[in-house]
């Protein structure tokens, strides 16, 4: 395992950095240019959802640079998600994973992350005992919720994916994840709470710059 990489509590290796495809007012055409950009930039994780519109796209892109050579699927870590509508049951739960890996136009997902109640736990279990994902997760999980799956999950969730940032440290959450051995995804991590998408409030942040500065290193 190199540094830029962690080890989930199911046994599979996670890139600490990832890029987030989400499609909404993106065609296809410009999405799928994106994740080719972000694959030369030394990108391995693509965290996408049905919700996002993206899955087509980072099938088509990754399958392109797979069949041709210039990666390996197994370098490569896909996430996605079981949206709300989807999550009712398990018997859902399994066919909107399937699609999913479909609409990936993969073997397979790495990581597919539910809503929550107990059934649809039960659902994505079954989605790893099919071969359908390699691990399953969470997100926006508090830790009242992690504590409530935790008391009737048969396989304990590898991720929760949050909204994690400098000035949103989401340090009680951590803690508690880390002490059940659950690695804990950041998204928006260039946003501050209250802001709308697209703001640079935070790399203009005064402490950001600060410490950019000391390290010559720019504030993204």
């Amino acid at each position: 395992m190199r540094a830029h990489q962690a080890k989930l509590n199911c046994g599979i290796i996670i890139p600490n950095l990832g890029f987030g495809p989400y499609s909404f007012g993106n065609d296809r055409d410009t999405t799928e240019l994106a994740i080719q950009m972000a694959l030369k930039m030394g990108y391995m994780h693509f965290d996408t959802a049905k919700i996002y519109g993206s899955e087509p796209a980072v099938g088509t892109a990754l399958r392109e640079v797979i069949l041709d050579g210039r990666v390996k699927r197994n370098d490569i870590f896909v996430t996605s998600k079981l949206w709300g509508r989807d999550h009712h049951d398990p018997v859902s739960a399994v066919s909107t994973q399937a699609n999913s890996k479909v609409a990936c136009a993969i073997p397979k997902v790495d990581e597919f992350e539910p809503l929550d109640l107990e059934t649809t736990w039960s659902g994505m279990e079954k989605c790893l005992e099919m071969g359908l994902c390699r691990g399953i997760g969470v997100s926006n999980f508090s830790c009242r919720k992690i504590q409530q799956l935790w008391n009737f999950a048969s396989v304990p969730r590898a991720v929760n994916q949050v909204e994690l940032h400098p000035v949103w440290r989401q340090t009680k959450l951590r803690q508690f994840c880390g002490k059940l051995g659950i690695h804990v995804s950041a998204y928006s991590s260039h946003e501050a709470p209250g802001d709308c998408w697209e703001s640079s409030a935070l790399v203009e942040n005064p402490t950001i710059q600060s410490i950019a500065l000391k390290h010559s290193n720019p504030c993204s």
